[in-house]
């Protein structure tokens, strides 16, 4: 089965392959030659990943789905949040978000804080919605070199290391998007 994963992302489109293995045929919006933003003007995740895999599916009539994802910080009332790639500003520049989380934590013992991705698949029109969630804690300095984004700061609940020190299998095994993307895979497999 041919589905578009829309996102620019070679990182998230690693990610989601390696997960999904051979059963599906995944492409991505380069495949399309499609290399402009997505859009994303809502205040939700939910929101947002709707409204990026609407833009695709009625753009190529494609099976579809996005995704959003969000750091949520306890002690920053749940910033970066939804504004995650751009809380630094509108260059999705992750150092320079990792470096502004940081020093907007600095002397701030309370470091909990979450990662969610919403999953939205538009099959044939209809529109369907998946979650995936994982606690940790935020670190005070960078740690590791693989994985993108907020990895190198963020350690995951019953871990020692951060996301960025775990290799793609381990990550792969309790992500938030992978958590998002069992259940998109367990309805794929019972639905189409």
């Amino acid at each position: 089965m041919k589905i578009c994963f829309a996102t620019n992302n070679k990182n998230k489109l690693r990610e989601i392959k390696e997960k999904l293995g051979k059963a599906y045929d995944i492409i991505s919006l380069s495949d399309l030659n499609h290399s402009e933003e997505l859009p994303e003007t809502h205040d939700t995740l939910e929101e947002n990943s709707i409204e990026k895999a609407r833009y695709i599916f009625d753009l190529y009539q494609i099976n579809c789905f996005a995704d959003d994802t969000g750091l949520l910080v306890e002690a920053l009332n749940g910033e970066p949040g939804v504004n995650s790639a751009r809380y630094a500003g509108p260059d999705k520049n992750s150092e320079e978000n990792i470096k502004l989380l940081l020093k907007n934590l600095e002397g701030i013992t309370n470091r909990s804080a979450k990662f969610i991705t919403v999953i939205t698949l538009i099959s044939e029109g209809k529109i369907y919605q998946f979650t995936g969630e994982i606690k940790g804690t935020i670190t005070n300095r960078q740690v590791g070199v693989s994985g993108f984004g907020y990895d190198p700061i963020f350690i995951p609940e019953g871990w020692q290391k951060t996301f960025a020190e775990l290799d793609l299998r381990e990550k792969n095994k309790i992500s938030h998007r992978s958590k998002a993307v069992d259940k998109l895979v367990e309805f794929l497999n019972k639905s189409l």
